[in-house]
């Protein structure tokens, strides 16, 4: 399918390059040293159990040891690193098994990319990395000061590399320029592929030089440092669509209007400005000082709005390919068609779904389109649900078919079709504006004026989790709930999305990108 990789391996046996590492542990790994009675034999099995360790292949042989952490940022915390450059491998070692798994299941779907090479990521068998010989100092400085900036603060190494690669960032605002624009890129497109890396507050794209351009402005600095050190050079699609990053000279970007050129995320009430430019001329004059930034503002190129009439969307947008998700990894005697249709709705208007009755720990739903399914996919996927980490894939089929009529399937087929729980149908509705990556602070929205902060407490707790933090704003018609984990938050969307609160009021409940 054109735009999603197949070719990451995921525990695949290895060939005549199998390394040779020395440890002192079956479950950690350790940089080569001098102790050879202990060699072992790295994993070579079809499917190696899920591990915070992880196994990076094929990398190009100039490779940095920055390049490889970066793979590993948008997903938590990197704990260890040991470099292999003779072997043109690397194992990347992250702060949990869940944002490792994270990290396996997205560069299953999206290749990952190091200096336009792809590369090949894996589960280690090795629990731990143990990497206290002299060989790895280099790697253990550059880890530290990745830290220090993947955590706000200054990065503290003598190694003059590192000063230029991982200083604090000048600004939260990048300047991204697409290169070789085969498919078109929209605003939705960057927000989801950078939204990874932190809150995107605004975007503005232009186009000049006949080239398609972008200003998007991150929360924080260090957020858009980490999206720089990761993407910078990656394909958002197979083999086009090159993203070239670097800092812009702005700090703060100054949208007028939330229409397809420009988009405030934080100002959802700004118009829509039809036919007007997205920059005011105080933004333009700045641009133009950019010395990167050349030309006028102008439409996208032909061929760009060729591409993008024929629908030729794929990494963010797969409007050509199907609408349907294999969901895999399911608590079975948990889930329902229901729960499943509440969650995945969240990113678009699940039509169907059917659990499958010969293996229901896996379901199938169709979403209303392409575009709705990469996006459920690209934010379902790796989150631990029920207990159990799940699996988002697009599947095969195109469509979810009924069972026939007087087949009892035990309720595993749900058509959902003409649901009034549909959040997107409305056209222009505030929900589109609204979509962000599951979170433990909920937004509740058609709060009767009689519940009280209790009542709402009381109620997300009797769904199973520990109530954190709570606020209510504008008057007492909406609150901020932030359960222990994401976890808990997202079984208490499933539960209490829609909840009767009685006054004719029924619970609204979404993902919401704020903390209290």
């Amino acid at each position: 399918m054109d735009g999603i990789a197949t070719d990451v391996a995921v525990g695949v046996k290895r060939g005549s390059d199998e390394l040779n590492l020395y440890s002192t542990s079956p479950n950690s790994v350790t940089a080569n040293g001098n102790d050879s009675s202990k060699k072992l034999r790295v994993e070579d099995r079809m499917e190696s159990p899920p591990s915070r360790v992880l196994h990076i292949r094929k990398l190009p042989s100039e490779v940095s040891e920055t390049e490889v952490i970066a793979l590993g940022l948008p997903f938590g915390k990197v704990t260890n690193i040991l470099m292999l450059k003779g072997k043109n491998q690397a194992f990347l070692e992250l702060g949990t098994e869940e944002a490792a798994v994270t990290m396996v299941n997205y560069y299953t779907a999206v290749t990952p990319q190091v200096r336009n090479v792809p590369v090949f990521i894996q589960f280690s068998n090795h629990k731990e990395l143990k990497t206290d010989s002299a060989l790895n100092q280099r790697a253990q400085a550059v880890l530290q000061a990745v830290s220090a900036v993947q955590e706000g603060g200054s990065p503290n190494s003598d190694t003059s590399a590192l000063d230029s690669v991982l200083a604090q960032a000048p600004s939260p605002v990048l300047r991204i320029i697409i290169d070789n624009m085969f498919y078109p890129v929209t605003l939705d497109v960057l927000q989801q592929i950078f939204s990874k890396f932190g809150t995107v507050m605004k975007i503005i794209t232009f186009t000049k030089n006949n080239q398609f351009q972008a200003l998007l402005q991150f929360s924080e600095p260090v957020n858009a440092q980490q999206a720089r050190l990761s993407l910078d050079g990656q394909n958002i699609y197979n083999s086009c669509c090159t993203l070239r990053i670097d800092f812009s000279k702005l700090v703060n970007l100054n949208v007028k209007y939330n229409n397809d050129k420009s988009r405030d995320y934080t100002r959802p009430e700004l118009p829509a400005g039809d036919g007007q430019p997205s920059l005011d001329p105080a933004m333009a004059a700045a641009l133009n000082k950019d010395s990167s930034l050349l030309g006028a503002i102008s439409p996208l190129s032909a061929a760009a709005a060729a591409a993008a009439a024929a629908g030729r969307v794929a990494l963010s947008g797969h409007s050509g390919c199907s609408g349907v998700l294999l969901v895999s990894n399911l608590n079975e005697e948990m889930v329902t068609p229901q729960s499943l249709f509440t969650l995945f709705g969240v990113y678009g208007d699940a039509q169907r779904v059917k659990i499958l009755y010969n293996k229901k720990d896996s379901a199938l739903i169709q979403m209303s389109d392409g575009n709705q399914a990469q996006l459920a996919m690209s934010h379902l996927n790796g989150q631990k649900m029920y207990g159990k980490i799940i699996r988002v894939t697009l599947s095969k089929h195109q469509t979810v078919q009924l069972p026939r009529e007087g087949l009892d399937d035990q309720g595993l087929t749900k058509d959902f079709t003409n649901s009034p729980l549909h959040r997107f149908k409305k056209p222009g509705s505030k929900n589109f504006q609204n979509i962000f990556p599951p979170s433990a602070t909920l937004h509740l929205s058609n709060v009767p004026e009689d519940v009280t902060e209790e009542d709402l407490r009381q109620l997300f707790s009797n769904a199973g989790g520990t109530v954190k933090a709570f606020k209510f704003f504008q008057g007492h018609k909406m609150a901020l709930l932030q359960m222990s984990t994401v976890e808990e938050a997202i079984q208490a969307l499933m539960d209490l999305h829609n909840y009767d609160m009685g006054s004719n009021h029924h619970l609204k409940v979404s993902f919401s990108k704020s903390t209290i």
